[in-house]
């Protein structure tokens, strides 16, 4: 009997330039490395994908991820790259080029630079808990909220009603309740997307109809958005350097970053 091939898997990093809230976030230097290099090395090093990919509309990221190992099979369309563009188009048109060059997968990973300590074996981890559940379309690595969202109001004028109208069995509405006895809330974080491809191929989402939850540990899940975020995740590097993931080649020094975008580069 012919033993069942394992799915192929290919891992995504989208590095788009433009970033406002932290500019050139995806490429700015963290502990002597560009931000998008803990990414690339964390998936090459995590052993679970064919292939890894960076999708920029930039040249002078795609120059940095190719340094670090990863392959940058032509540049995003700038339509597809603005602060408003979703996932899934640029997902749909890298998969579907890929397809077009005889490049074919069964699973996708995203893995954003922004969650830079997010390391080999929490991709491990989550790859395996994929991998061992049945019925499901897709994981998303999910943490437990600050701020419970039944203590959440929305103000219209003078007036302001609960978000989630809900009540305890015994009728009291979840805001007038302790948070230790409100039901666990979960919010997702950028850390690990995973899902098969035919979510995308067939289905037209990312994410399909059918999620599981991937509970992320400590710092796995931490996630730069502003400039806070950016200050707190160099302190905390500085303080523990081993958090990151290893990077074992020389630190990019290479071409500016300040070109144009640039689209149509063929796939190899």
């Amino acid at each position: 009997m012919p033993v069942p091939s394992e799915p192929a898997a290919i891992a995504l990093i989208p590095a788009r330039s433009g970033s406002v809230r932290v500019p050139g976030k995806n490429v700015r230097p963290l502990a002597g490395h560009p931000l998008l290099a803990y990414a690339v090395r964390a998936a090459l090093a995590s052993g679970c994908f064919r292939d890894v990919v960076v999708s920029t509309d930039d040249p002078g990221y795609a120059a940095i991820a190719r340094h670090y190992g990863a392959e940058v099979p032509g540049l995003r369309p700038p339509e597809m790259a603005t602060a408003l563009s979703p996932d899934i188009a640029w997902i749909t048109d890298l998969l579907d080029r890929l397809r077009a060059a005889g490049r074919t997968y069964d699973i996708f990973a995203i893995l954003r630079p922004t969650s830079p300590f997010r390391g080999p074996a929490t991709i491990r981890r989550g790859f395996a808990a994929f991998r061992d559940e049945p019925g499901v379309d897709s994981l998303r690595a999910v943490e437990p909220v600050s701020q419970h969202p039944g203590k959440m109001w929305v103000i219209r004028g003078r007036r302001m009603t609960p978000l989630l109208p809900f009540a305890l069995a015994d009728g009291t509405p979840w805001h007038s309740n302790q948070m230790a006895a409100l039901p666990p809330i979960h919010v997702q974080n950028a850390s690990l997307e995973i899902a098969w491809t035919r979510v995308v191929l067939e289905g037209g989402t990312i994410a399909g109809d059918s999620q599981m939850p991937f509970l992320t540990d400590a710092v796995e899940g931490f996630d730069i958005n502003t400039e806070a975020d950016w200050r707190q995740a160099e302190a905390m590097a500085d303080g523990d350097p081993s958090i990151l993931p290893a990077v074992d080649v020389e630190p990019f020094d290479g071409i500016s970053l300040d070109g144009a975008p640039q689209a149509g580069e063929p796939l190899p």
